[in-house]
């Protein structure tokens, strides 16, 4: 795997050795990317960051941070070494997921959620429940799933987007207004 694009356009980075993880594609990241658009100052939070090819090509785009969250200790071990190799920040925080979400009190406008395939659908749907405290108005979240399957419902977020790519199917949600959640 590579940085696609940006500062650190270029570099490789590793995928965690001897598991079976699922690091989106080059080809991939550089669509999804693309239908982002400028990514310059927002705050990711890339959750189940695995190799962190997602959080570290938003900070090569000029994110102002990235939050990554993985739970396994191993895996974490080639996040951190892929953080030092693109030499551009990042915070790893080692935790499950949805404990992170129910003490996390920061603030994101770009959030990754990425569980493995085998996450059952409604514990996503509850982690996206979690998640929509910590958003920003207008704040974009982005669900890579198994293509195939029901579409997240992402209560008090809005679907923007749905596209396929082989087995590959990403969702992608706009958080409303804070006046909007009130009502």
């Amino acid at each position: 795997m590579r940085i696609i694009a940006g500062l650190a356009k270029g570099r490789r980075i590793a995928g965690p050795p001897g598991l079976v993880t699922r690091p989106l594609p080059d080809r991939v990241r550089e669509a999804l990317f693309s239908s982002l658009g400028d990514v310059s100052g927002v705050r990711v939070l890339d959750l189940y960051a695995g190799s962190g090819s997602i959080g570290l090509e938003a900070l090569s785009r000029g994110a102002a941070s990235v939050v990554f969250v993985e739970k396994s200790r191993s895996v974490t071990k080639t996040l951190h070494k892929n953080v030092d190799v693109v030499g551009l920040g990042g915070d790893v925080v080692v935790a499950d997921v949805a404990g992170f979400l129910t003490r996390d009190s920061g603030t994101y406008d770009l959030v990754f959620v990425d569980p493995p395939y085998s996450t059952e659908l409604p514990s996503v749907e509850a982690e996206l429940a979690s998640l929509v405290r910590l958003l920003e108005p207008g704040a974009t979240v982005v669900v890579h799933r198994r293509y195939g399957g029901a579409e997240p419902d992402a209560g008090g977020l809005k679907l923007t987007d749905r596209r396929r790519y082989g087995d590959t199917e990403l969702f992608r949600f706009e958080a409303g207004s804070k006046e909007e959640d009130t009502r």
